[in-house]
């Protein structure tokens, strides 16, 4: 492939133009939609009418901003954008194969059940991207959620279900149980987090250690008499509505789950605290060049600790999300859902070696997961199939991360 390079200017007014053009192309289709032959494209000029929208935004505010320079297309460039984005594309093409097998999948409720399942999954992997943003990792963080939904959904039965936790506890305040589990999490990632900073224990170890201790004590927790292991349910109304209610629901559509503005608003908060904070200056120095950062003077080991106490208060919502949209609870909660995160992660662009990652990135490695587990079962692929795919994806995303860092 030849060398050729064109004005930036005209590279975003393309993006602006191609945007109009799906625009409009939705709407045509949406307006043609009552002929037979264009039914089975369910919502896809919806869909069409959004990406176009959003491209042709996104292509408007960067000609506005008057961009010098030129965009290089050649062999290179091109190779590096197959690499950087080798995981979506293939996502893409899957979707797409999904779409021809079973149209169904084109629809906006598919659309909103995989934001919803994705919500928690994206709490999670926020929070254990602060461990390896410092090139370390989080095994306690499955562990944790499921505590979280333990305590949580223990103290939130109503009066009357028979086999209720604490038969003798009053109905309390619905926030008193929700900073109950949170702060018991938050009181082991401090563990997580001295054992890593005290002690410069790797990581990997610490965590597995904090683990075990975490579900033994969930466990022991689990089969206190009355309840002796019984899985936890009858959990009140008010508290399975922080998980279950919908908004915008009415005239025939299903609303939005109180999940996904949830998970939203606590993105919009990680990135924050990465990109405008001393802190996540800090946590991405830690991660580069931990020498270089003791040496420009940050407290290491505070801001360690601050890592895993604030991966942990995620987690701990996480698990008290979980237990409310689901009206229930075991001690088996969580489990693997720490690998999911991790791969989400590394999917996403957050790179084992640390110092590099951003909060879209990892958004995105969640929707990919989702999508692909959601879409698979959409089309009745064996789970056995599904777990192939999953370590496939897992094993080309930390390749590619290899190859990067090893580039630099």
């Amino acid at each position: 492939m030849a060398e050729k390079s064109i004005a930036r200017s005209k590279y975003d007014r393309f993006f602006f133009i191609a945007g109009l053009v799906i625009l409009v192309l939705g709407v045509v289709l949406k307006l043609c939609q009552s002929m037979p032959a264009l039914r089975k494209l369910y919502d896809l000029p919806i869909f069409l009418m959004i990406i176009g929208a959003v491209t042709a935004i996104k292509g408007f505010l960067a000609t506005s901003k008057h961009h010098e320079g030129e965009v290089v297309f050649s062999r290179k460039t091109f190779g590096s954008f197959l690499t950087n984005n080798a995981i979506l594309l293939a996502m893409l093409v899957l979707v797409i194969v999904i779409c021809v097998l079973q149209p169904r999948f084109m629809q906006i409720r598919v659309a909103l059940d995989i934001l919803t399942q994705s919500s928690t999954r994206l709490i999670i992997a926020l929070g254990i991207c602060f461990t390896l943003l410092i090139a370390g990792t989080d095994l306690s963080a499955g562990r944790m959620v499921g505590f979280a939904a333990v305590i949580s959904a223990s103290m939130m039965q109503t009066a009357t279900y028979a086999n209720r936790f604490f038969p003798d506890l009053p109905q309390i305040g619905v926030w008193i149980p929700i900073i109950a589990a949170i702060a018991a999490c938050m009181a082991f990632g401090a563990l997580n987090g001295f054992l890593v900073a005290k002690y410069d224990m790797h990581p990997f170890i610490a965590t597995l250690a904090v683990q075990v201790i975490i579900y033994g004590t969930c466990s022991l927790y689990f089969d206190m008499p009355p309840n002796n292991s019984q899985p936890i349910g009858g959990v009140r109304p008010d508290f399975a509505a922080l998980g279950q209610m919908r908004i915008f629901a009415g005239n025939g559509f299903q609303g939005i789950s109180i999940l996904i503005p949830i998970a939203v608003v606590i993105c919009v908060i990680i990135w924050f605290i990465l990109n405008k904070t001393v802190f996540g200056k800090n946590v991405y120095a830690i991660g580069g060049n931990r020498e270089a950062a003791v040496v420009a003077g940050i407290n290491v080991f505070a801001c360690i600790m601050c890592i895993f106490i604030l991966a942990s208060c995620l987690y701990g919502i996480a698990g008290v999300l979980e237990a409310a949209r689901t009206a229930g609870a075991t001690n088996n909660y969580g489990n693997g859902y720490e690998l999911d995160a991790i791969a989400a992660c590394v999917v996403g662009g957050v790179s084992l070696n640390g110092g590099i990652g951003k909060v879209s990135g990892i958004v995105s490695g969640v929707l990919i997961f989702t999508v692909i587990q959601y879409g698979l079962q959409f089309i009745n692929v064996s789970p056995m199939w599904q777990q192939v795919i999953k370590g496939v994806i897992i094993a080309v995303a930390v390749a590619i991360d290899l190859t990067k860092y090893r580039r630099k």
